[in-house]
Parts: structure tokens; sequence; C-alpha cells
């Protein structure tokens, strides 16, 4: 397989920003709370090289990624009036979004793609996933691999390799370990220019996840194509509705996204091919 250079640098679709606001003040909080009982801050997570080879500094370990995890994702599903129903297990809804992760997370322990990606060693996932109640189009993918899918986007889905599209980015971003690094970027984005440097990053971030979701999506038997129609569709969804120039947003534009998916689904298909062919280069020996 050959090297697919992924951008320097969370998934979320733009029109559900209130609710994300909530979830990573959620996430904060848990993280104040934890370092009041710790010893040091968190900051054990280190350097090294993150997806695609580049340098990435992370805030957390993989124990500390892991209990954040999980205390955000107890007091998700533990507080319905704030974060939704948590929908039966035995309901088709449910059903079908775990069948989706549980072919996503397969495809995440494909050995020559972890390669690729240079997903760190060490970090232990444990996978969870759940369906809420809520009309936001969205989900999110907690540290430690803590998963949930709002009902709002199985509303607007087509198939299933569209709701594999964002599964995928959002499963993403906790394989890059994203959450930990913007932790530990925390005290550069309290200076002066902190605010739009740190949003250029998160752009980054989010192309970064765009990326290794695609590559994600087709290795777990997806049709990659309608990752780029789920995008072209959400733009005409948007319809007029203004939105703030790239520079000032922590998300690609909706076009620079679907330019981005058109450029990487033929790179993606041809590395699913090419695996299935054995034509992938056993990891050198160590």
């Amino acid at each position: 397989m050959s090297r697919w250079p992924l951008p320097k640098c969370r998934a979320g679709l733009r029109h559900s920003q209130p609710w994300r606001v909530r979830l990573i003040g959620l996430i904060s909080a848990i993280l104040t709370v934890a370092a009041l009982g710790c010893e040091g801050p968190f900051n054990s997570g280190g350097g090294g090289e993150g997806p695609g080879h580049r340098q990435q500094r992370l805030a957390l370990n993989s124990q500390q990624e892991l209990e954040l995890g999980r205390q955000a994702y107890r007091e998700v599903l533990s507080n319905p009036r704030k974060y939704g129903h948590v929908v039966p297990a035995d309901r088709p809804e449910c059903q079908r979004v775990r069948g989706v992760a549980q072919r996503i997370i397969h495809a995440a322990g494909i050995e020559p793609l972890q390669r690729e990606i240079n997903l760190r060693k060490g970090y232990r996932f444990e996978w969870e996933v759940n369906v809420l109640d809520r009309p936001e189009v969205n989900a999110f993918c907690l540290p430690g691999g803590k998963i949930a899918v709002f009902t709002g986007l199985l509303k607007v889905v087509q198939n299933d390799s569209q709701l594999a599209t964002v599964m995928s980015h959002e499963i993403a971003h906790a394989l890059a370990h994203h959450s930990s690094e913007r932790l530990a970027r925390q005290e550069i984005n309290r200076s002066g220019l902190g605010g739009i440097w740190s949003k250029a990053y998160d752009r980054q971030q989010e192309e970064e996840a765009d990326h290794i979701g695609v590559f994600l999506m087709t290795f777990a038997g997806y049709d990659p194509e309608e990752a780029v129609h789920f995008w072209e569709r959400m733009q005409r969804l948007s319809g007029g509705r203004q939105q703030l120039p790239e520079i000032l947003s922590d998300h690609p534009s909706d076009a620079r996204r679907i330019q981005n998916m058109k450029a990487w689904v033929p790179k993606a298909l041809a590395a699913k091919q090419a695996y299935d062919e054995g034509r992938i280069a056993p990891a050198p020996r160590r």
C-alpha cells in the first residue's frame, strides 16, 4: 500500500454545534475534577508521531483516556433530559448502528491500515455503542471508544454507507487521540492569537478525521462514493444558510470537504483492492 499523506492535523456536523459545545464542556469539567485528585498534570501522553507521521503531543496516556471516556459516557447515558434517552438495544435503530460500528471497528484493527495511518501503539479501546433519541444530525466517539449516534442522523442518511461516513469520521477522532491533543494545546491557546490558531488546528483535525474515515469505511466494506454524496446532500440541505468564513470556523467548508473526499475516494478504493488481492507488504520485523 502506498503512502497516503494525511493532513497535519474533530466530527461533527456544523448543524449541531450547541450540543457539541455542551459535550466539550462536560469533558472539560470531568478533567478538572480528575486533575484535582492527581499529583501532577495530565501530561503523560507525551510526544512522538501521530497520524500521517506528523508530530503530535498528547496530554493523556492510555489509562487516562479510558477513564475520561468512561466518566463522560456514564454522564451522558445517565442524563436523558440533557443528552437524550438511550434507545433500547433490541430496537432496529440500535441494531443497525451497532452493526455498522462493528464493521468499522474491525477495519480499525487491520494491521496494514493501522500502519499506513500510523496509529499509536499501546492505547486500548473499550468500544461501546448506543443510540440517543435526539433530533440533532450528529454522532460522537469519546476517548477510549465510547460511541453515540443521534436518531436525527438516522433520519437524514440514505443508506448504511452514508451512516458509516459519519461514524468512521467520529471513530477516527478517537483513534487519532484528537481530544488528548487539544488538551495538550490549551497552554499555547492562551496567547493573543490562540483563538484563530486553534480554529485552524481544529480544521486540520477535522480533515484528518475525514481522511482516516474514508479509508476506515472503505476497508469496512462500505462505498466511499457515498461519503461524497452525503456531504453534497448536507450542503444542499443547508440551503442558503450563511456560514462563517472558513478561517473563523473550526470545520472545513462544505466545498473543501467535498473536494477532499473526491480526491481520497479512488486512493481508498485502490488500497482496499490491493489489500484484498494480497498485494500489501508485511510489517517489517523489529
